[in-house]
């Protein structure tokens, strides 16, 4: 199977610099790491990707049973780490994606040296003793909402995940994203994401982690951050100034910052 194609993979950059690989989250795609690619090309080596069913990854490759877990997601990391042949590469994951990346790191040790992790939840519903930020009733209304219509499920809450209601470009641009995403592939992406619990998994990161939030996240409010860091020995966790689920293209001087200043101090 041609890797670069099933996950449009490109990579750009620093090509004698240390492997950085920018993972997008549900809805989105590459494009997404746009304004946060020109901090990183100089010095290192950047690699982009699409997971199967979004962007412009090859949809043929999509399967349901494949998808229907993190773990199949995690596969395509893995997957791409080995046709690059990548080593101690840090991988940065935004949203689900920092969970994907975790799983990825303990399928193949050694591709994956370091983590940062933008807005990561390992759980969005709420449980005892933790804070996910939904209910099981908000989970399966949104996903009921989501399966009977995607796209005005997409036009409701594309801004809502966003935030920044003062600059709705930000909110249209994740509309855009996501509707440009088949809706069956997003369907199952969606309940993959939202029915996911990788707590456990936190406890297997040995290797250096940057958790980022943002001061406000409706999907993943800054107690999630908070577990999160507790859970990974060892890790640094920021706290933004910027609110919204997607600190790099709301506030991409900050985020790249923390980002840039990290991967020196590695």
């Amino acid at each position: 199977m041609d890797i670069a194609r099933r996950n449009n993979v490109t990579v750009t950059g620093n090509p004698q610099g240390r492997a950085v690989v920018l993972a997008h989250g549900f809805g989105c795609d590459q494009n997404m790491w746009r304004l946060t690619l020109p901090a990183l090309a100089e010095d290192y080596r950047v690699v982009l990707f699409d997971y199967v069913g979004s962007g412009r990854s090859d949809a043929a490759a999509f399967s349901e049973d494949r998808y229907a877990s993190l773990t199949g997601y995690a596969q395509d990391v893995v997957e791409v780490c080995e046709a690059l042949d990548l080593r101690d590469a840090v991988f940065v994951g935004h949203s689900v994606s920092a969970m994907i990346g975790v799983l990825a790191a303990g399928m193949a040790p050694g591709r994956i040296g370091a983590h940062v992790m933008v807005a990561p939840s390992p759980r969005y519903i709420d449980d005892d003793g933790y804070h996910g930020g939904f209910s099981t009733e908000d989970i399966d209304e949104l996903l009921a909402s989501l399966e009977s219509n995607y796209l005005g499920w997409s036009a409701a809450m594309a801004p809502v995940i966003m935030g920044n209601g003062d600059r709705p470009e930000l909110g249209e641009e994740l509309k855009n994203s996501f509707c440009a995403t088949d809706p069956d592939m997003a369907r199952v992406f969606a309940r993959t994401t939202f029915l996911s619990d990788s707590r456990d998994d936190l406890k297997s990161v040995r290797v250096s982690t940057l958790v980022l939030e943002c001061t406000q996240d409706v999907i993943a409010p800054r107690e999630v951050g908070a577990f999160v860091h507790q859970a990974i020995p060892g890790s640094t966790l920021i706290t933004l100034e910027a609110t919204g689920h997607c600190p790099h293209l709301s506030a991409p001087g900050a985020t790249n910052k923390a980002i840039t200043e990290f991967l020196a101090a590695l």
